[in-house]
């Protein structure tokens, strides 16, 4: 079949897309990805034994030429990759469960200058090409290679939109402390990926806040509204500052474990909150009126990274599945 539009009518036909229209490989392009991160198509990249699933270079290789990638954004995808049948991330229960978990990139290092990674305005939205292929090569791989889809073995109710791809640097170069790669053990000259797995995406907006303690009380309150899903003590979450915010934080002096430490204590709502709410069980009683139950256990169950554009006074709050079954990810980019 020679004719470009009966192809990808045929690939959408087999479900091999994710309901919008696909680049058909060939063999030259399939060769130039597996090139570009120095893999064979018969190499293994990760297994997941749980699912009796092996993933193979060459169907990464197809999954990102299908996706729209050029070859140099290949090892970041298959970093990505590494990270999702690592065994801490846990793939079955973020991949399958009913809360329908976007795959969420984190893109350090100067890997993400050399390619184009937003990590300024719109750093979530449209109109890059490197972010929006690199997430939906993920998101395809997982329903080719690792046969997650949907009503089969994606079982979400809702979904919602990152699902088709929700990749986006940090924004290292005006940041008010070490970037997230750092902060988890590699160096600075070294690019790495992490991946998150997020139930949602929530605006934060503090036009008036000029020191940390009113920025960081509005989001301690939107991670403990009464319909998070944890509400146990085991959640996570990737706050995102973008630039007012992040200057607000930057000339306060407050370290990043300062931040993360006043969030922890102040993200929390009283057990005859939750019993009203029918969260919890039962009548709420004078002693639940006065006992507190915290959303997170420690400071590092809070992700924090900067990105997106200067103006505004925006952040962003991604609460994350829950760290009793899956738990952030980041792997070097290039790393076997």
């Amino acid at each position: 079949m020679d004719d470009p539009a009966e192809l990808i009518e045929q690939y959408f036909e087999r479900g091999w897309t994710d309901g919008l229209p696909v680049v058909p490989p060939s063999e030259k392009s399939i060769a130039a990805m597996l090139a570009a991160a120095a893999l064979r198509g018969d190499e293994v990249v990760g297994e997941i034994a749980g699912r009796n699933t092996v993933v193979v270079a060459e169907k990464i290789a197809i999954n990102a030429v299908m996706a729209g990638c050029r070859p140099e954004y290949m090892p970041v995808v298959v970093a990505a990759v590494r990270a999702l049948c690592h065994p801490d991330f846990a793939y079955h229960g973020p991949a399958s469960s009913t809360g329908g978990s976007a795959m969420v990139l984190i893109v350090n290092g100067p890997i993400a200058r050399q390619i184009g990674v937003n990590a300024g305005n719109n750093a979530f939205g449209q109109g890059t090409r490197a972010n929006a292929t690199i997430g939906r090569a993920v998101r395809l791989t997982m329903m080719n290679a690792m046969n997650t889809r949907p009503g089969l073995l994606d079982r979400a109710t809702l979904g919602n939109p990152g699902k088709y791809a929700f990749c986006f640097a940090e924004n290292e170069a005006d940041h008010p402390w070490e970037p997230l790669h750092v902060e988890r053990g590699l160096a600075p000259d070294q690019s790495a990926v992490t991946l998150y797995a997020s139930n949602s995406l929530y605006q934060i907006y503090n036009q008036l806040a000029a020191t940390p303690e009113p920025l960081l009380t509005c989001i301690a309150d939107a991670l403990s509204n009464l319909g998070v899903p944890n509400m146990k003590g085991f959640s996570q979450s990737l706050i995102v500052f973008a630039g007012e915010h992040s200057e607000v934080l930057r000339a306060s002096g407050w370290s990043k474990r300062d931040v993360k430490s006043f969030i922890v204590a102040r993200a929390r709502r009283r057990v005859s909150d939750w019993k009203r709410a029918s969260r919890l069980p039962g009548e709420p009683t004078a002693e639940d009126e006065a006992t507190w139950r915290s959303m997170f256990d420690d400071p590092d169950d809070i992700l924090v990274v900067c990105a997106g554009g200067r103006a505004g006074s925006w952040s962003a709050c991604l609460p994350g599945w829950g760290k009793k079954w899956t738990r952030p990810v980041t792997i070097p980019i290039g790393a076997q």
